[in-house]
């Protein structure tokens, strides 16, 4: 079975698809090992060298095209009639994958569903092109319920794949809350810490970090609570949250460091004593099973994907998004009885570990 893997990014960013474009790449290359077969990931904005000594499938396996689109797509076309399968890593592939379906009919298209990108009505052109997929994979229960519904997409050509913990992410340390960030972002060793990581954009104003600010200003007076929302924003974005933290007058209660780098998120959860982001549009939430898997109780919304990074709330607390009421009480429970409330590491490992990943694209694919 001949693979070809596209891709937009796999190694030049750092966020939730790309995460999940290394590991799949690692276990198509480890299949096509197995199959003594041809497997092969190009990426339409990385630069081949951003390959370089990657740990997840050797170099010689992937072509980075450099954001030169035509050389990307003139060359996926002519060569893709070759392989068995193509699998598309997001739905902006989607006109690259119908043009290889033209010329190969007996070539296997697939595409990977995440959350928003494909919740939603497509162009015309757009939902034609979706018909020539001959499956779909999508990262949680919600997403594939919401491709059935919005674009009538046959239910038994969709897979369920939740995302996996990245094989390589460092086992969990007895790390204790690192001084140097408790002065740094001005923490009191009483502070009861609560941390979301997201990309705060204004024009993506859905993670839910502006009603656990809400429910924290109504908290403040009982319990010394900080906030990190840590992550990339903009200006807009920022002014909203500083317009919203003064009318609350909880300025001190709220943390914003930016962007983190992964080698620091261990370092940021140990000084967290929960994982709260009550989302109202997330496809699945990597960072909720990472942040499981390093010891954190989780608050997530229960409208979206979240709720299958949670196993339906056996591994953390699901709340209506909407509600301040909800989210406050999610708080105060962690805050009172943290113990009670903290993750089944075994569940966790069990539905989300590589190995389980692998078996289940085995039987998607």
């Amino acid at each position: 079975m001949k693979t070809l893997f596209l891709t937009l990014r796999t190694f030049s960013a750092t966020g939730g698809i790309e995460k999940v474009c290394r590991v799949l790449g690692k276990a198509l290359y480890e299949e096509s090992i197995q199959q003594d077969s041809i497997m092969l990931v190009c990426s339409m904005y990385d630069k081949q060298q951003d390959a370089f000594n990657n740990i997840y499938f050797p170099s010689e396996n992937f072509r980075g095209y450099g954001i030169n689109k035509l050389s990307f797509i003139r060359e996926m076309v002519t060569s893709g009639f070759s392989f068995d399968r193509v699998i598309l890593s997001h739905i902006n592939l989607l006109p690259v994958g119908w043009m290889i379906k033209q010329l190969a009919s007996k070539t296997k298209l697939i595409l990977l569903a995440h959350g928003i990108e494909i919740w939603y009505p497509l162009s015309a052109q757009k939902r034609m092109m979706l018909k020539s997929c001959d499956n779909i994979i999508a990262v949680s229960n919600y997403t594939k319920q919401q491709v059935n519904k919005v674009h009538q997409f046959p239910l038994d050509k969709i897979s369920v794949l939740n995302n996996p913990l990245d094989p390589f992410l460092p086992q969990p340390s007895a790390k204790t809350k690192d001084a140097s960030l408790l002065q740094k972002y001005k923490i009191s060793p009483g502070d009861a810490v609560l941390m979301s990581l997201t990309r705060l954009a204004s024009r993506e104003r859905y993670k839910g970090y502006d009603k656990v600010i809400e429910a924290i200003a109504t908290l403040k007076d009982e319990y010394p609570i900080k906030y990190i929302v840590a992550g990339r924003y903009d200006n807009v974005e920022k002014n909203y949250i500083d317009d919203l933290l003064k009318k609350l007058r909880c300025e001190h209660c709220v943390i914003m460091p930016g962007f983190i780098p992964d080698e620091k998120l261990e370092d940021h959860f140990a000084l967290s004593d929960a994982y709260i982001m009550p989302s109202r549009k997330e496809g699945f939430g990597i960072v909720f099973i990472e942040a499981m898997y390093y010891g954190l109780p989780v608050i997530a919304g229960n409208t979206d994907g979240s709720a299958d990074a949670l196993l339906g709330g056996q591994l953390g607390q699901l709340v209506d998004p909407f509600s301040v009421v909800e989210i406050r009480n999610a708080i105060i429970n962690i805050l009172q009885n943290k113990t009670s409330y903290m993750p089944d590491r075994e569940l966790l490992i069990k539905n989300f570990n590589y190995d389980t990943y692998k078996q289940k694209l085995a039987e998607a694919l």
